[in-house]
């Protein structure tokens, strides 16, 4: 039986057209949440629409760029003045950037990484923290990466940004803990997402390097992953704040496996 711990409950989900996003957006409506999703793929949000309203839930789309604070500014107002709250937001828009040297990383390519995975973290907190102070209270997971803590090459763009993360995310959480708003970060492995999906084709050695370290054997289906934020957003996750959750089959432990003669 699927619980319904979020009835009644507002969420806010960025990057909701496709994987991560449309899993975590799936989700919180199937547990009685109203959605209001975004994501700049206007074709990928009607299709998480229909999906959700197919299965009895409730969302609203809207298209939005993440890194313009004016676009923020407006999507947070349109569900204060038709909710009036929000109690749940889950910041999950991202891009990887190229994968380039750092001598040879083009600035621009740079600065463009930081500000759709970045800049759009640190916009969404500035508006949705007002919205839940003044509702009693809330939760927020930012979504980083493995990246956060291991060096892959050719992604320092991507790297720096999801480091900068989960350190919004710590300030934010010592911020607000004491109004009842607990933050936290999701750090997801290699995920079969189509984001990563074009980024092994740009960067085939990285994609054969990851899979083949990961214990599990496999890369992470966007559902597994989506399971996770939506369990920090969660009653369940009530005395977790500040913390990186990795969801990574394995990848980031390190070692070898033991192979008896």
């Amino acid at each position: 039986m699927v619980p319904d711990d979020f009835q009644e409950r507002v969420v806010l989900v960025t990057g909701a057209g496709s994987g991560i996003g449309r899993e975590a957006a799936q989700a919180f409506a199937a547990r009685g949440g109203l959605v209001y999703g975004a994501d700049l793929n206007e074709r990928g949000l009607a299709e998480t629409k229909d999906l959700i309203e197919h299965a009895g839930g409730r969302i609203c789309v809207t298209r939005v760029d993440v890194s313009d604070e004016k676009e923020v500014a407006a999507f947070l107002a349109r569900i204060n003045k038709e909710t009036g709250r929000l109690d749940v937001a889950f910041n999950n828009a991202g891009i990887t950037g190229g994968a380039h040297r750092i001598e040879d990383y083009p600035t621009s390519d740079f600065e463009k990484v930081l500000q759709v995975n970045l800049r759009s973290v640190f916009l969404g907190m500035k508006y949705e923290l007002p919205m839940m102070k003044r509702g009693g209270g809330g939760a927020i997971c930012n979504t980083a990466s493995v990246a956060a803590l291991t060096g892959p090459g050719g992604m320092c763009a991507y790297a720096a940004s999801k480091c900068g993360v989960h350190g919004l995310t710590r300030v934010a959480a010592i911020e607000n803990s004491a109004h009842n708003i607990r933050v936290n970060t999701l750090a997801p492995g290699w995920t079969e997402t189509p984001m990563v999906v074009s980024n092994s084709a740009q960067n085939p050695g990285f994609a054969a390097h990851a899979t083949s370290a990961i214990p599990a054997k496999r890369g992470g289906l966007p559902s597994e992953v989506a399971a996770a934020a939506v369990w920090l957003c969660s009653p369940e996750a009530s005395y977790v704040f500040g913390q990186m959750l990795v969801v990574d089959g394995g990848m980031t432990v390190g070692g070898f496996e033991y192979i008896e003669k």
